[in-house]
């Protein structure tokens, strides 16, 4: 006897048909679709507009902070109050900075009021005291009183000291006006050579 085997069936012509898409898995399938476009293309694009214009405004701001061409009314950063060794006392009011830098010197000008304790705490950060302010003495020399528009003339109960250090740490020029003695007015040119 013969044993028979199965034979295996002939695959069908035609796939079987799938059930029609109904309207509303359409138009969720198309919400769906959408959706992703708009997160992969719009959330970068709005990013990319975002930090644009962010980046012109810092740009603008800096533009007008290196344009200036002599005092501004703002206090020197942090940073050029530690290079400069220009420590501005507190309370302190009228504040007005500069900074100029080529390739042989930098300066900073700084111009503030204060009270007389802060003129001793003023000094005393420049390792100087009131003992060593010369009456009369203009120390900040034709070039910088130019730069910075400041005046030393008649007018004013005028004090001056130089702070010389060696390089690279910067000397300090300093004008104390104690015409009001109560709140005096400091200007200050602080140079340093890199």
């Amino acid at each position: 006897m013969t044993m028979s085997l199965p034979r295996q069936a002939a695959p069908p012509d035609d796939p079987p048909p799938q059930p029609a898409e109904d309207r509303r898995h359409r138009i969720r399938r198309r919400a769906l679709t959408l959706l992703i476009i708009v997160l992969l293309i719009g959330v970068p694009a709005g990013y990319l507009v975002i930090s644009a214009d962010q980046s012109r405004d810092s740009g603008k701001d800096k533009e007008q902070k290196y344009a200036a061409t002599g005092l501004t009314p703002t206090y020197p950063a942090k940073v050029q109050q530690r290079l400069y060794q220009v420590p501005i006392p507190h309370p302190a009011d009228r504040v007005a900075s500069y900074e100029t830098n080529n390739w042989k010197t930098s300066r900073l000008y700084v111009q503030f009021r204060t009270t007389q304790a802060g003129l001793d705490t003023f000094l005393d950060a420049l390792g100087m005291g009131r003992a060593d302010l010369e009456k009369g003495a203009v120390t900040i020399d034709a070039r910088d009183r130019q730069v910075s528009g400041w005046t030393f003339g008649d007018s004013g109960d005028w004090w001056g000291l130089t702070h010389r250090q060696k390089n690279p740490a910067p000397t300090q020029d300093v004008m104390v006006d104690l015409s009001d003695p109560v709140l005096p007015m400091v200007y200050v040119v602080s140079r340093t050579v890199p």
